[in-house]
């Protein structure tokens, strides 16, 4: 896991001013890739007790604004948080338990799929999102 000095980095990279929580929330969301906000307040308050459920949510939608996280809300589920931004890599997700997983993009290029007829928009992302069972509940399912 990177150390606190790299997140700091990060933010002033991104011109952030470096704060407690922010430091706090971003190490969260790169220690638990596709956490939803429940488990990174948790995460958050092993270092930091105190930090307020808003200055959670706060520093979320300030770090995803800046590009430094990435917000994924497959449907049906909360809101969840990814330290993999820069890419145009999609989700695989399962029906079951909920489990979320990096997917690399199939073409490996931004937009990895080009609409028949993108109705005059500039379409710089594709978003696509598998569905199915984990090996887990797949094994489980069948026994």
């Amino acid at each position: 896991m990177a150390a606190p000095s790299d997140f700091q980095h990060l933010l002033r990279g991104a011109a952030l001013r470096v704060t407690r929580p922010r430091v706090a929330v971003l190490s969260a969301v790169h220690a638990h890739p596709h956490a939803d906000t429940e488990k990174i307040i948790g995460a958050v308050r092993r270092d930091l007790p105190t930090v307020s459920h808003q200055a959670v949510y706060d520093s979320l939608r300030t770090l995803t604004a800046a590009g430094l996280v990435r917000r994924i809300q497959p449907s049906g589920s909360v809101a969840r948080y990814e330290a993999r931004v820069g890419d145009n890599h999609h989700h695989v997700v399962c029906r079951s338990c909920g489990t979320i997983a990096d997917v690399d993009c199939a073409v490996g290029e931004m937009p990895c799929l080009t609409a028949s007829d993108g109705r005059g928009f500039s379409i710089d992302e594709a978003e696509v999102i598998y569905w199915g069972r984990c090996p887990s509940c797949s094994t489980g399912q069948s026994s």
